[in-house]
């Protein structure tokens, strides 16, 4: 019997073999400007000629799963010969869903893996609950940790403790790399270029040169200085999909504070908008989210947790999740926390070397874990107890 592990995020799907090596591809379709008909599913992404002006339509929508025809495309085209070739008869899979997911989304979830697809067993689980047990894994001695999960739509902070979820300390925030691109999109069309449509381009924009400020108001005045001296500015050179494929960061030498650029580049100048947007993460109310931001959320949460228990969170905070990849998000995180956190308190962040993945490892560690068989429901099991089965075995 072989194990599928899918750890399906509204931006990306993590997918491979438990046995295997992991895959990351984008869980969505597009379409693009100039062929307006084709649809491109999921990692056919690299076949579109021209991708400015894409189209995306995810399955996603506020982080929960909703438009199950693109999902099933999506999944279609993942367990097909073109990808997995899944034997589902031979296949049990491992699949992730947010937490507080809603009953109706469970049950067409129930329905498709073991009715449609016909997997032989499934398990459905929080990402954060795969991140834990990985935690756990590498960790055996500690009993806590607190998973800090920033991803697509939302960022989640989850307390642990032994491997269970504690519910009382689990905290969203609305705010996720979605908002931040989205944001990044309206100050540059507010500033220099239209590019309300060019979500792609400026997602990488926003991985190219964002990064975490470690002393905002400080690099605020720096931002607003003249010429070589205002070293957080940086000019961008935009794709146009002939010549440039990608677009990329001009080295700091290479700039040119005299306003004549070479022609055919189109440049956008970014200054304080690097770290102005990554600062939405640690500030909502920057732009009207009335909402803590992570480290107060993570000493909130913490604070909900019994007081013996306290120092173990303190000291075990994990960060996943594709926003923690900014450049001085784990120090910056560390740094408030560790002004929030009682001094006689030891605190640790750990950031693993690869945040988007974490989950997934989780899962394939999971899946060879002795009591595996135990935890996943068997497509007997459905078919003779139906959702009600999956309520009572899934932690959710």
């Amino acid at each position: 019997m072989t194990t599928l592990v899918l750890d399906n995020g509204a931006y990306t799907a993590k997918i491979g073999y438990s046995h295997e090596k992991v895959s990351v591809i984008p869980n969505c379709q597009f379409r693009s400007k100039t062929s307006r008909l084709k649809t491109f599913t999921a990692n056919q992404l690299d076949e579109i000629k021209d991708p400015s002006g894409l189209f995306y339509i995810l399955p996603f929508q506020k982080g929960y799963l909703v438009n199950w025809d693109v999902q099933r495309k999506v999944w279609d085209h993942l367990f097909g010969k073109e990808m997995f070739k899944v034997d589902f008869a031979d296949t049990s899979i491992v699949i992730t869903e947010p937490y507080f997911n809603f009953t109706s989304i469970q049950e067409s979830m129930n329905e498709i893996l073991f009715e449609e697809y016909q997997f032989q067993a499934a398990l459905r689980i929080n990402a954060g609950s795969l991140s834990a047990h990985r935690y756990f894994y590498e960790n055996s001695s500690e009993l806590c940790c607190i998973v800090v999960d920033s991803g697509f739509s939302f960022t989640h902070i989850i307390p642990y403790c032994r491997g269970k979820k504690m519910k009382d300390g689990i905290c969203r925030l609305n705010v996720g790399g979605k908002l931040l691109t989205n944001h990044l999109k309206e100050i540059i069309s507010y500033r220099q270029l239209h590019v309300m449509d060019e979500s792609h381009v400026i997602n990488q924009v926003k991985e190219d040169v964002c990064y975490v400020s470690q002393e905002f108001y400080k690099d605020m005045e720096i931002a607003q200085l003249k010429g070589e001296e205002n070293t957080v500015m940086r000019d961008y050179v935009l794709p146009d999909f002939s010549s440039i494929k990608k677009g990329y960061c001009k080295p700091h030498e290479e700039m040119n504070f005299t306003g004549k650029y070479k022609p055919g580049e189109q440049i956008l100048r970014l200054a304080n908008e690097r770290f102005a947007v990554p600062e939405m993460l640690f500030h909502p109310s920057d732009i009207g989210i009335q909402e803590m931001g992570i480290p107060e959320a993570v000493i909130n949460s913490i604070h909900n947790m019994p007081e013996e228990m306290q120092p173990h969170f303190f000291k075990n905070i994990v960060l996943t999740g594709g926003n923690t990849l900014f450049p001085g998000f784990r120090d910056r995180v560390y740094k408030d926390i560790r002004s929030f956190a009682p001094t006689d308190f030891e605190v640790s962040v750990v950031s693993p070397p690869n945040p988007i993945c974490y989950a997934w490892e989780g899962g394939k560690l999971l899946s060879e874990h002795p009591d595996f068989e135990e935890m996943v429901v068997t497509r007997e099991d459905y078919e003779e107890n139906g959702h009600f089965i999956c309520e009572e075995k899934f932690d959710i």
